[in-house]
C-alpha cells in the first residue's frame, strides 16, 4: 500500500492509503488528481535513502508541482522556505541552550519562556 494525496488548486485536500491499481480504477476520482507520498520522508530526508517529494504531505499542505515538492503552510510571515529540506526557517537562528523559546513575529526573535 502506497499513500496519495489529493490535489486541488495546488493544495493537499485528502491524504488516503491505497493501492496504485486502484486508485487507478477511476473509483476516487480522476488519478491524476493524486500524487504519491512518502509517509517516511521529511525535511527532504528519508531514512531508508532518496527522499519523496521533501515532505509526507498532509492536508492544507502546498504542493509544488515545479519543484515535485510537499511543504507545510508559512507559520510566520517573516519565516523562509529552505529549497533544500523544503520546511520553513525562521530568520534568526533559535539558540541553542537548555532554555525553552517561542517566536515572535513582532519583535522578530526568539523570546525565552520562563515557568
Amino acid at each position: 500500500m502506497s499513500h496519495f494525496a489529493k490535489i486541488e488548486n495546488g493544495i493537499v485536500t485528502q491524504v488516503i492509503v491505497i493501492e496504485q491499481d486502484v486508485l487507478n480504477t477511476g473509483l476516487w476520482g480522476d488519478p491524476k488528481d493524486w500524487i504519491q507520498t512518502s509517509y517516511n520522508t521529511h525535511g527532504g530526508q528519508h531514512p531508508e535513502g532518496r527522499p519523496l517529494r521533501g515532505n509526507f504531505a498532509g492536508v492544507g499542505y502546498t504542493y509544488d508541482a515545479v519543484n515535485d515538492v510537499f511543504y507545510a503552510q508559512k507559520p510566520y510571515p517573516s519565516w523562509i522556505l529552505s529549497k533544500t529540506a523544503w520546511t520553513w526557517e525562521a530568520p534568526v537562528s533559535k539558540p541553542e541552550d537548555d532554555k525553552i523559546y517561542r517566536w515572535n513575529e513582532e519583535t522578530v526573535s526568539w523570546v525565552e519562556i520562563t515557568p
